[in-house]
């Protein structure tokens, strides 16, 4: 959900910024019964409104985990609507004289409530999927470690997509901003914060780097390896390895599910720790040796419930 939460807000600010050569300053955005124009709105409202109200449904999907099911249909109906909606408000006011001359979205709008359904009905199959329960920790692999040697583990994996999604978050911000310094239109801060935001938290969890030393183990995140997060020795219970999808968690990135914390940049095995009765798992290749030099490091049985 996270490239079509990206995708959704690019196509609202960009569209009618591309645009705006051949639009007025105030557009159509309500046709009457009659199909005529009834109600206008600055441009830069038409930009700001629809992406302030994703921003929020994105928000609320993240806080209400709970319903995981639910806020994936709502993203994704809720998504195709406001696309829809932005679409055919741009189409109609494109090259009118005047926002009273638009064209009608009589059909436009037709279409859009019926790919809205469609897109509900869609997420509905996909994303009530039950809730994974979480799995005790079986035993993990161990390393022997001759005495008076001091082995270290490290390994890094980084997602494109993510590194991509933050990009092109950055650069709307920055055109959002470059045009309100030009004088074109008002600087819309209330845009700019929300796109720099999403560009800095999507670049954050673009990679990972998980370091595994005789001080414990470290998670770092980010290009430039922050933030950190830290569990020493004497912290963690048990480690070992586990295939893991983005549907089981909920998705790409940082996650929170049944199975515990997962940051999934791929799918395949995982390093998963277990410190003070809770799972830590991270997408890193070449777990099994991590793991096993883990168990080692920590003095603990392996697979220590």
């Amino acid at each position: 959900m996270a490239a079509w939460a990206a995708g959704i807000l690019a196509l609202l600010v960009v569209l009618p910024l591309t645009a705006r050569r051949g639009l007025r300053e105030r557009l159509a955005t309500h046709w009457g019964g009659s199909g005529e124009p009834d109600g206008s709105l600055p441009l830069w409202a038409v930009v700001v409104v629809p992406a302030v109200i994703w921003a929020v449904l994105v928000a609320g999907a993240v806080v209400w985990r709970a319903a995981r099911g639910w806020t994936t249909v709502v993203l994704a109906s809720g998504g195709v609507l406001l696309a829809g909606v932005q679409v055919s408000v741009v189409r109609a006011n494109l090259y009118a004289a005047d926002w009273r001359d638009a064209d009608s979205v009589t059909v436009g709008a037709a279409v859009t409530v019926a790919a809205s359904l469609a897109a509900a009905l869609a997420a509905t199959r996909v994303g009530h999927r039950p809730r994974v329960a979480e799995k005790p920790a079986g035993e993990g692999p161990r390393m022997d470690i001759p005495a008076g040697e001091r082995r270290v583990w490290l390994s890094r994996t980084v997602n494109p997509w993510l590194g991509l999604i933050s990009a092109v978050a950055g650069v709307a911000a920055a055109s959002v901003l470059l045009i309100g310094l030009s004088g074109l239109t008002e600087t819309m801060w209330m845009l700019i914060v929300p796109l720099a935001m999403v560009s800095l938290a999507f670049l954050t969890c673009s990679s990972v780097r998980v370091l595994v030393t005789g001080r414990g183990v470290e998670a770092a995140f980010g290009p430039l390896a922050w933030p950190v997060r830290r569990w020493a020795p004497a912290d963690i219970e048990s480690a070992r390895v586990e295939t893991r999808t983005p549907a089981q968690v909920g998705g790409w990135g940082y996650r929170l599910s049944g199975l515990g914390t997962t940051v999934m940049l791929r799918s395949g095995e995982c390093l998963v720790v277990r410190v003070k009765g809770k799972d830590f798992a991270v997408s890193v290749d070449d777990a099994e040796r991590g793991a096993a030099l883990l168990n080692s490091l920590t003095g603990m049985p392996a697979g220590r419930p």
